[in-house]
């Protein structure tokens, strides 16, 4: 192997590289708990982005800002000008179009059904996916590693954190009455409070065809014990007077 090459090799693990990893690194991790805290917040209100999404975005956005302010280590500290005998290009400007594209591409595996929204998470690990890719890129190879390795553990071990963490989890019902009848929203009040579960405030959407009124809207488990399974939710709601057709489903993230 060409000395010149082994240069070029050697310089991106070079120890000053590596501190401007660690410190890299550092920004990375205090991104990552602050987003999970605000998550959080969201996930105990059994909102659809949760503890990962948070943690993803804003863990993303610090490695797609910070990388920047070291510009003096990017391509292996210099060693590639001095090889090839030309400057590196400027990578934040390739930074922006990536930003965009991503974008068009997260959007894309967000799935609205009903009041259930998924792949927000997904969305997230994508945005992250193409900030390890511009870390390595520039040559921060132990950030990008180091970011990798958290993201996943994020994605894998974050859900459970949540389930152990005080929360309250969001269902999506659907409830259709039969022609001509008029529910009673004390009722069906009554029929959650008994489950333990608490009518989501503006998420209520009211319709009417063939005569049928359809209610949607989301409930919001009291606290993590008091909020009846599923099942026995489900039980609870075939006997509201009128009821006809009734869908029963965890809001997804």
């Amino acid at each position: 192997m060409a000395p010149a090459l082994l240069d070029v090799l050697s310089s991106y693990w070079s120890w000053p590289l590596l501190e401007t990893n660690l410190i890299i690194l550092l920004n990375l991790l205090g991104a990552l708990l602050l987003g999970l805290m605000v998550g959080y917040e969201r996930s105990y209100h059994g909102r659809a982005a949760g503890m990962r999404t948070y943690g993803l975005v804003c863990m993303a956005s610090c490695a797609l800002t910070v990388f920047a302010g070291y510009s003096q280590f990017w391509f292996g500290h210099g060693v590639l000008h001095s090889v090839v005998g030309a400057s590196p290009p400027d990578p934040t400007r390739v930074v922006q179009g990536i930003v965009t594209g991503i974008g068009f591409l997260g959007a894309g595996v967000i799935m609205k059904e009903g009041l259930n929204i998924s792949g927000l998470t997904t969305a997230a690990s994508i945005w992250t996916a193409s900030a390890i890719g511009v870390m390595v890129g520039v040559g921060f190879y132990a950030a990008a590693i180091l970011l990798a390795m958290v993201s996943g553990g994020l994605m894998m071990w974050a859900a459970r954190i949540e389930r152990w963490l005080p929360a309250r989890h969001a269902i999506a019902l659907r409830l259709r009455f039969r022609p001509g009848f008029q529910p009673d929203v004390e009722r069906v009040n009554q029929c959650l409070q008994h489950t333990g579960y608490v009518l989501a405030t503006g998420s209520i959407s009211v319709s009417k065809r063939d005569n049928k009124l359809e209610w949607r809207f989301v409930i919001v488990s009291l606290s993590k014990k008091l909020g009846a399974p599923i099942l026995r939710l489900s039980n609870e709601l075939q006997k509201i007077e009128g009821l006809e057709e009734m869908d029963v489903s965890h809001a997804r993230n």
